[in-house]
């Protein structure tokens, strides 16, 4: 798959796409249909299908201050995407000056001067342009005055209530992967790269791959029931995961740790994904170290019950 940025020229091939606009974190079940909608357009037509999303998100622009809150990262959403048949992602590359773009100035200049976009799919509620300013309608209007046409999807639903980003890390922070599970069609999964801890999981018989969560969600903090995927060798794994602040030792610090069963080797630097399947229990501080490994002896069995 090709990577684009609006701030560089579209090669020549790309242009005259069907673009799916939107942001697509998490790229959840409604957010499927959009881009399904875009690609089936574009096959008709034998056009090239784009689907464009924003990095940073425009709430991290507007509001620096707000905790962690994505879903996905670039390099996901880009793998998502070529698997549901784009041939490209485009890159709103999120600052000032696209903050201060109108509404009009993004269909006119963006998707058909820059990009050269024959079609735009969208969600029903999606928003873009200055103030968000821009809407379906404003969308169908100007772009029809520039070549575009435009195509809206309604929301999806899923046990009455809409799909959403917002959805999904309510499930998340509630402890409950199970359900951002069925939303994302896929379990809630964090990327990253195995880094040096303080060796305290492998004192204790449980050796640990330490991760950084850096712009993801902060789901729950406790116990998970996981799976990993070692992205170098394809390798798969199965463990329980620690995520939280280790209230066991000093100084506290913010780490997701899976301990995968039966597995030797050395992980450090290797990127991995990490699936959560099953909360386990919240994190707590036990008497001693002793009470803490029978209790992580519990929890790998539990884990290894759930994941078999």
């Amino acid at each position: 798959m090709t990577r684009l940025s609006h701030l560089s020229p579209v090669p020549n091939n790309l242009r005259g796409a069907i673009v799916a606009l939107g942001n697509f974190d998490g790229f959840h079940f409604g957010h499927q249909h959009v881009v399904r909608e875009a690609v089936e357009w574009a096959r008709a037509e034998g056009r090239p299908a784009i689907v464009a999303t924003f990095d940073p998100h425009p709430v991290r622009h507007f509001a620096p201050h707000v905790p962690p809150f994505r879903l996905t990262t670039l390099d996901q959403r880009e793998a998502l995407f070529a698997e549901a048949g784009a041939a490209a992602m485009l890159v709103f590359d999120f600052g000032d000056e696209l903050a201060a773009t109108s509404a009009e100035d993004f269909v006119t200049q963006l998707l058909a001067k820059r990009l050269g976009a024959a079609g735009v799919v969208t969600g029903q509620d999606f928003t873009f342009g200055k103030a968000r300013g821009g809407n379906v309608e404003v969308l169908r209007d100007v772009g029809a005055g520039v070549g575009i046409e435009a195509r809206a999807i309604a929301p999806v639903a899923a046990e009455g209530q809409t799909v959403s980003s917002s959805r999904i890390r309510d499930a998340l922070k509630a402890g409950e992967p199970d359900v951002a599970a069925q939303l994302l069609t896929r379990p809630f999964t964090v990327r990253g790269t195995v880094i040096h801890g303080d060796k305290r999981g492998r004192e204790l018989g449980y050796p640990t791959a330490n991760m950084e969560l850096g712009a993801y969600i902060r789901p729950r903090f406790g116990i998970y029931a996981v799976t990993g995927t070692v992205l170098s060798t394809g390798q798969q794994l199965k463990g329980a995961a620690n995520l939280g602040v280790r209230p066991q030792f000093d100084p506290p610090k913010e780490l997701l740790e899976p301990y995968f069963f039966d597995f030797e080797g050395d992980l450090y630097g290797e990127a991995l994904d990490v699936a959560f399947h099953h909360f386990l229990r919240p994190e707590a501080k036990f008497d001693d170290l002793g009470a803490l490994m029978d209790q992580m002896a519990r929890d790998c069995a539990k884990a290894r019950s759930l994941l078999a």
